[in-house]
């Protein structure tokens, strides 16, 4: 898992934000807009200025967006490989091929995440016209445990990494993973809320649009699709390896 996760990293963003034209991104940015105003669901701006200027809330919540998506993930991987082994290979491969599908929708659809909208300097999408908006980038007011639009952050993480949302296709493949054979009600009920407190974070913090979210969801969906079409091959080769084995 770890060598995937080095992988995806590394496909991620192997040309990182300094290499993704920024009108691209905004255009995308204002295409995801649009298809939310036709829907009459582009609330992302008054959510955010429900909290005003609320430093330590917006810093707890960035802290929330940058470690639990990794901490939480990991934290399951290892449960049910320990706790629910019969579960474990359909969810790997559930997990794997809809980070796999995620990396499709990076490369094709670069998008300017809300933060960055209104916002100047290389990244952002002030001189295009965002400047009309009136989200605030959280990351760079109030801070969290890094920053990806300065130094080296910059030249290797890809900020328009947002359509799907892998926080809350991670999120939400957390909880369908684990929340079945979870006896503990306290953490059944944590881990069930997580997805939904994930698709807050990402909304308030301005790092995407409630509709990465829905991305997420279908390329969880899919991903399963695959799972649930390979796992069986991969069970039969094995056992197939396993018993000539055997007989040798």
């Amino acid at each position: 898992m770890i060598a995937f996760y080095v992988v995806y990293s590394l496909v991620r963003n192997q040309f990182g934000s300094a290499a993704v034209e920024p009108r691209l991104a905004y255009d995308n940015a204002i295409k995801v807009i649009d298809a939310e105003r036709a829907l009459g669901l582009f609330h992302e701006q008054r959510i955010q200025s429900w909290f005003g200027d609320s430093a330590a809330f917006f810093r707890f919540w960035n802290i929330f967006y940058g470690t639990l998506h990794f901490a939480v993930t990991i934290g399951c991987f290892v449960y049910l490989y320990r706790k629910a082994s019969d579960r474990y290979g359909i969810c790997r491969t559930t997990f794997a091929a809809t980070t796999a599908i995620a990396l499709i929708g990076f490369s094709t659809f670069p998008l300017m995440p809300p933060r960055l909208l209104n916002v100047g300097g290389e990244f952002g999408g002030a001189s295009f016209g965002g400047d009309k908006y009136s989200f605030v980038d959280t990351v760079a007011e109030y801070g969290g445990l890094w920053s990806f639009d300065t130094g080296p952050m910059a030249e290797i993480s890809n900020q328009y990494a947002a359509m799907p949302s892998l926080h809350f296709g991670w999120s939400l493949w957390c909880a369908l993973a684990v929340v079945p054979v979870l006896t503990n009600r306290t953490a059944k009920s944590l881990l069930s809320a997580y997805p939904i407190l994930t698709v807050f974070a990402i909304v308030v913090t301005g790092n995407h649009y409630w509709i990465d979210a829905v991305g997420g969801l279908v390329a969880l969906a899919a991903g399963y699709g695959i799972a649930r079409a390979v796992t069986p091959l991969g069970q039969a080769a094995a056992h197939k390896i396993i018993t000539k084995t055997s007989s040798a």
